[in-house]
């Protein structure tokens, strides 16, 4: 029964109740590591047992994600693959098997307490300040009871019965482990009265058929670890190895929760992260990394990753790094040509998108022209989006800015713009911005009035309609000469 062989296979299990969030990308992104460093597969499978909590198009949604994240799933609901079904709602079938095996064992029971019993067994738990308990009454029914019940079509959910003896574990980051569940929680419900399975017996389930040789999950499960080994027991099969990931909070200790929007990996990619950027912020918090730096690519990372090294203690997200991060990144692929041909095509289309018709020289949608953008912001913006914010809007479009604003600035802005236009003669078109500012500074020494800072703000305003912005040696050579000289011409030398 099962995936035979020794293939490291590892699986992300989320419920499809809404976006992927960053703490499941985290979970997503350890396993992805773990199966590549193995050599091993990476699976991703749906667990919809909670049919009212489903959310239309959620499944989708996180593989699109993931897939936009770069840790693609070897075998998927979308994928296919040897152990499909990947959707649990697709798999009633092995469960109800699963659970008649245990009943045949004795191992499981049929009950038959209603929900009004169980409801008020929860209250005077809670009356009593106990933590609410099922007092296992139907353990105790005749098979000739049962079968009473059954024949008057009684409803019922079948509970494992829990036995003394949890066996302690070594969990791969916590160590040895054991919660002797049988002493404080009463059984468990398996399978539910509509014929869905619970968490518990889905997780050992699937697990089992799967193939899964490491579980990889948050440290919110590992209480629950003694009581699927409990299962895996019952069954008569060997468990996986488990590990289990401390939590990812904010930087001030505070859980990370979905109502503070920014949670969610879809809205970090409509915002411009770059994928590499936040898998690099979302480990480098955290540990099992032989060094933390930021910059780390994906591949970098798998090399990198020794699970024997992810400490007990949360990691803190600061998401204001997360900025800095995506510089970082984006720099790197700036300086990558193999990599640099998709960003230029990118900013093509959100300039077309942005600015549209506004552009009254098309020629800068033109590769060159954009690719000599991106070299020259390399290091200075942290988003693609950056170049097409007004802040950048002098690169896409000619300004129109009165005469009289800029003879306010200085009395001598024709005689400037004539003395620029020479120089844009005399200098060749390769001329760096280190040698442009030392011909400014040359330059504005021939100026009778007005002083080098007036000058540097004419300047920048003739060229971008702006008071603020890069340096007017970084815009000349972003512009180019031909589209340097022209805008001088028009807005100086009039």
């Amino acid at each position: 029964m099962g995936l035979a062989g020794a293939l490291t296979r590892v699986r992300f299990a989320p419920s499809p109740t809404g976006f992927l969030h960053l703490g499941g990308l985290r979970t997503a992104l350890y396993n992805y590591i773990f199966a590549k460093k193995q050599g091993g597969r990476f699976i991703l499978r749906l667990e919809d047992t909670d049919q009212s909590r489903i959310v239309p198009g959620a499944a989708d949604g996180i593989e699109d994600m993931l897939e936009w994240a770069g840790v693609p799933p070897d075998e998927s609901p979308r994928r296919g693959g040897p152990a499909g079904p990947y959707v649990q709602s697709q798999r009633l079938d092995l469960y109800r098997e699963a659970v008649e095996q245990l009943l045949e064992k004795g191992a499981a029971y049929r009950c038959f307490c209603t929900p009004q019993r169980l409801e008020l067994l929860k209250k005077a738990a809670l009356q009593n300040q106990e933590t609410p308990r099922y007092d296992n009454r139907c353990r105790h029914l005749t098979p000739k009871q049962v079968a009473e019940k059954v024949s008057q079509g009684a409803d019922s959910v079948v509970r494992f019965r829990l036995e003394e003896g949890a066996e302690p574990f070594r969990d791969l980051v916590f160590g040895w482990s054991k919660h002797e569940v049988a002493s404080v929680e009463g059984d468990p419900v398996l399978l539910k009265s509509d014929g869905f399975p619970t968490y518990h017996l889905a997780n050992v389930v699937d697990d089992r058929l799967m193939g899964i040789s490491h579980v990889l999950r948050g440290a919110e499960w590992l209480v629950s670890t003694s009581k699927h080994l409990l299962l895996y027991r019952a069954f008569g099969w060997d468990p996986p190895r488990f590990g289990h990931l401390p939590l990812l909070l904010n930087a001030d200790g505070s859980k990370l929760s979905k109502r503070q929007g920014h949670v969610f990996v879809e809205q970090f990619a409509r915002d411009g992260c770059l994928p590499a950027a936040l898998l690099d912020a979302i480990t480098n918090c955290g540990s099992g990394f032989g060094e933390n730096r930021m910059g780390r690519t994906l591949e970098e990372l798998v090399a990198g990753f020794d699970v024997g090294k992810i400490e007990k203690h949360s990691a803190l997200l600061d998401l204001e790094k997360l900025s800095e991060f995506n510089r970082i990144h984006l720099a790197q692929q700036i300086g990558d040509e193999r990599r640099r041909p998709d960003l230029v095509a990118d900013v093509q289309a959100s300039v077309e998108r942005v600015y549209g018709e506004q552009l009254t020289d098309r020629g800068v949608l033109e590769k060159a022209y954009v690719e000599q953008v991106l070299l020259l912001r390399r290091g200075h913006i942290s988003r693609l989006q950056d170049l097409v914010s007004p802040q950048y809007n002098f690169l896409w479009i000619r300004p129109t800015v009165p005469h009289e604003e800029l003879q306010a600035i200085s009395p001598e802005a024709e005689e400037i713009g004539r003395l620029v236009l020479e120089l844009l003669d005399q200098t060749v078109a390769t001329c760096t911005i280190e040698e442009l500012n030392r011909n400014l500074r040359q330059l504005q020494e021939r100026i009778r009035v007005t002083q080098y800072s007036a000058m540097m703000k004419l300047l920048r305003v003739a060229l971008s309609g702006q008071q603020q912005g890069p340096s007017v040696a970084e815009m000349m050579v972003s512009l180019g000469r031909g589209e340097t000289r022209t805008r001088i011409r028009r807005a100086l030398c009039s």
